[in-house]
């Protein structure tokens, strides 16, 4: 009754880095919106997380050879009301307009500079961590690079 109103959605996504003169850059990606944030696509039906994340990547970047970091997932919940043409969208499809979304996130590197978004995407930036923290405006993306960040540093400090 109420899945005309109400949407749970899973996506999965990746803080992509790499390594330029002993700094780390993160990528991130500019939706339609114009809002900044890391790759992420909703889970195909039998993919599992990371073939979800690596498809995803493959998709908005380009990006083929990626490195996850072993042992790093977090994930981010929130809640959004569709607008606009996702809304329209939404409810041609008799989807939920409420959605409850839960975003999962690996952490990866690449050795590869070159970027190809796709038409679900404006631009793409490859950023310092300082530069990552001014231009993210969700409070769980920031959160998710802080994570990754310190998951970053502490295993420098270990190998």
């Amino acid at each position: 009754m109420f899945d005309k109103y109400l949407a749970f959605e899973k996506s999965v996504g990746c803080v992509v880095y790499r390594m330029e003169k002993e700094k780390i850059l993160f990528l991130l990606v500019q939706y339609r919106s114009w809002q900044w944030d890391f790759p992420k696509g909703h889970m195909e039906k039998g993919e599992s997380e990371e073939q979800t994340m690596a498809r995803e990547i493959r998709e908005e970047t380009g990006i083929v050879d990626l490195s996850i970091l072993q042992g790093f997932r977090t994930q981010s919940n929130y809640f959004y009301v569709a607008k606009g043409n996702e809304k329209k969208e939404r409810q041609k499809e008799g989807r939920g307009i409420y959605i409850f979304k839960r975003a999962v996130f690996f952490a990866a590197q690449t050795f590869n500079k070159d970027v190809k978004i796709d038409f679900e995407n404006k631009n793409f930036a490859w950023l310092t961590y300082g530069e990552v923290l001014d231009r993210l405006k969700n409070d769980g993306s920031i959160r998710i690079i802080k994570e990754v960040f310190a998951e970053l540093d502490s295993r420098k400090n270990v190998e």
